[in-house]
């Protein structure tokens, strides 16, 4: 299946996530803010990202606008998976390079359903 990067400051969200990936087939590695998502992106070139917004440092967004924007990242599709509902979030998160916009909690279909057209679709 896809290797699947989870970007998550909270060990019980990457660890959520991770299971309910692994479970259907695929491979997952984590980071834990928006500069260990980049530098983890380039050396292992995931097929896609799973990102949160709310993380100390470089966050969600910042971190999605700079994949879209480095060669090296620009064709890993992004998944943002945020508490941050508002459509003016979504819209925002789109804006930055996202494929889709998920608001937590997030169950284990609606995420695989996205990591899945993600994949199908950039």
């Amino acid at each position: 299946m896809a290797l699947v990067l989870i970007v998550d400051d909270s060990p019980t969200e990457q660890h959520i996530f991770c299971m309910a990936l692994e479970r259907e087939g695929h491979q997952t590695i984590v980071a834990s803010d928006g500069e260990e998502a980049i530098e983890t992106a380039v050396r292992s070139q995931p097929d896609v990202i799973v990102m949160d917004v709310v993380m100390p440092g470089m966050n969600g967004f910042q971190a999605t606008r700079s994949l879209s924007k480095n060669p090296a990242t620009a064709d890993i599709p992004v998944v943002i998976v945020s508490a941050k509902g508002q459509e003016t979030d979504r819209i925002w998160g789109l804006r930055q390079g996202a494929a889709q916009y998920l608001v937590k909690p997030v169950d284990a279909k609606q995420l695989l359903a996205a990591v899945e057209a993600a994949l199908t679709n950039g």
